[in-house]
């Protein structure tokens, strides 16, 4: 099957551009929520992993529509911390209170304090994709993972809103804060893992 039109279920314009980066070149038509004219299912995400809520998602999607969709989702974890202390999907959300910039800052500090002063982190992606009704695909491998990073209990003290753990983390190989480097790229990785994913699908469609 050489050429197929998939809707991406988001109207997230950067997540748009990473997709579209990925599958550029297999013959996949990208549209997104956004080229929708009509009115979008209202979704209660509450799936415990971000698995979960990709399938969520997904088929709340395709039942609106019923056309060919993925949905994708992501979770943060940490290599040090028990299945119960992991942030995953509750990244802002500690103890049912939703956190302010502020507070997340000195949340995840005083977290990694408890562990050493440093924890290592990284972002786990999930992607839901349904073809029909019989064929579904779905990954949360690791290889559509972000690169680890550090995460420190001393803040950078440069804030950006609505980012507050760019203060804390630290480039793995460098051991810089991610503000000090002149540049960074982390998407670069998740892009290739999740053109392998389409083009393992797109073999077993054929």
């Amino acid at each position: 099957m050489s050429n197929i039109k998939l809707l991406y279920g988001t109207t997230n314009k950067a997540k748009i551009t990473i997709m579209e980066n990925a599958v550029g070149d297999l013959g996949i038509e990208l549209i997104s929520l956004n080229d929708l004219n009509c009115e979008l299912p209202v979704i209660v995400e509450n799936g415990k992993t971000p698995l979960e809520n990709a399938e969520i998602k997904a088929r709340a999607y395709y039942e609106a529509f019923h056309i060919p969709v993925f949905s994708c989702d992501s979770g943060l974890y940490f290599d040090e911390l028990s299945d119960e202390e992991q942030p995953g999907i509750h990244v802002r959300r500690v103890g049912g209170k939703e956190l302010s910039d502020e507070e997340m800052t000195e949340y995840y500090a005083s977290l990694a304090r408890k562990h050493g002063g440093k924890l290592t982190g990284r972002y786990r992606n999930a992607i839901y994709f349904i073809l029909d009704e019989k064929s579904h695909y779905s990954s949360m491998d690791m290889s559509i993972a972000t690169e680890p990073f550090i995460l420190v209990s001393t803040p950078h003290p440069k804030r950006v809103e609505g980012f507050p753990l760019d203060s804390l983390s630290k480039d793995m190989k460098t051991g810089e804060y991610y503000y000090d480097l002149e540049e960074r790229e982390v998407s670069s990785n998740v892009e290739e893992g999740l053109k392998d994913f389409f083009v393992n699908v797109l073999e077993e469609m054929c």
